[in-house]
């Protein structure tokens, strides 16, 4: 078991504002539903309408402490830690807990079966993990892990303090900049799906000779595929957050603070703005254009560029036309006996 904190040291520790007893002795964090009277737990601000549903989970909890926002319903007698982000307060939380046993490596410094090319230059402080495969005239900056069996080509520049983690592959000419994090089996600046198509319908591969370039803290998911440009740069601007298992097309330009959710396609060529976030298994057609703050829901097909605002449905439509075409879709079996009912009423009608 860790160390045990009061409410008193929890308060301090996440600058968050107490409500209930000082004194009270928290061991651990779990979700609210699981939660015992000796772990912290945190309710936190959701977005759609979907908060009620939490805060009746929040009425039932047994958790000993909740972190909440200063807008929400609190009762009487229970502890509650008031931050305005309490998701955040409740993962400092979190990591205080659970301090040495988030170490990424047993391994330290350079392990010796990796393998370095004499000309890679190596900042200070860096990992370098089992078997990873540091290529020519790479530059690692200072603090940079690599993790165990990852591929690191030639001419790639990554950034201070940045984390990639084992079997990464990073092709050539890439730049990373500070403090990205790439997860496992990520790729990095693979070649872009492009051909040309002779008259016998055989085709041919266009060489993609452009890279990728991920802006400072952006943060990549496991086997998530970049495709490096064809001529240019495939970029993502800082503080974008791509998921896992999402495919971003040769030559695309992502915006400053976008949030990609899993299983998403963006095609080549198409551009983002800044804060667009994207639900899960959205497509995007090429060479199209998103606004700042665009909004798109799971499964959203686009196949045009968007100005600001909520969007849903495949094709995609204002979220709040998507929304009543569903209800609609949803009650068509009603509707089509409706039908039938009237049509035979009308046809007796006819034949007197």
């Amino acid at each position: 078991m860790g160390r045990l904190y009061t409410l008193a040291e929890l308060a301090k520790l996440t600058s968050s504002r107490l409500v209930g007893d000082p004194t009270y002795t928290i061991e651990n964090v779990a979700d609210l539903e699981s939660a015992t009277s000796r772990d912290a737990s945190f309710l936190n601000k959701l977005p759609f309408g979907q908060t009620s549903r939490y805060e009746q989970l929040m009425r039932k909890s047994s958790a000993g402490v909740i972190f909440i926002a200063p807008d929400v319903g609190q009762l009487e007698a229970r502890n509650y830690l008031i931050h305005e982000d309490p998701s955040r307060a409740f993962q400092t939380a979190l990591e205080a807990f659970h301090q040495n046993s988030n170490t990424l490596t047993g391994f330290e410094g350079i392990h010796s079966t990796a393998v370095i090319h004499p000309t890679a230059k190596i900042g200070k402080d860096v990992h370098i993990g089992p078997h990873a495969v540091i290529d020519q005239n790479v530059t690692l900056g200072d603090r940079v892990h690599i993790g165990a069996g990852t591929f690191i080509g030639p001419h790639v520049h990554i950034g201070a303090d940045s984390v990639i983690h084992p079997r990464v592959t990073i092709r050539e000419n890439c730049i990373l900049k500070e403090r990205v994090v790439i997860q496992p089996g990520a790729v990095i600046g693979s070649c872009g799906f492009g051909y040309t198509t002779d008259k016998q319908g055989r085709h041919t591969k266009l060489n993609q000779v452009g890279n990728v370039i991920l802006e400072e803290d952006v943060e990549v998911g496991a086997n998530t595929t970049i495709d490096r440009s064809r001529f240019k740069s495939t970029r993502i601007a800082r503080g974008t957050k791509v998921d896992n298992l999402v495919q971003i097309g040769h030559g695309a330009q992502l915006g400053e603070h976008n949030i990609i959710v899993a299983q998403t396609g963006i095609s080549g060529s198409s551009k983002t703005g800044r804060h667009v976030i994207m639900g899960g298994q959205c497509g995007l057609t090429g060479h199209l254009e998103l606004a700042d703050g665009v909004i798109l829901t799971a499964r959203t097909g686009v196949d045009k560029s968007l100005p600001a605002g909520k969007y849903g449905g495949a094709p995609c439509l204002p979220l709040s036309e998507h929304n009543r075409i569903s209800v609609h879709v949803r009650n068509l079996a009603k509707t089509l006996e409706r039908i039938k009912s009237l049509e035979a009423r009308l046809q007796k009608i006819e034949q007197h």
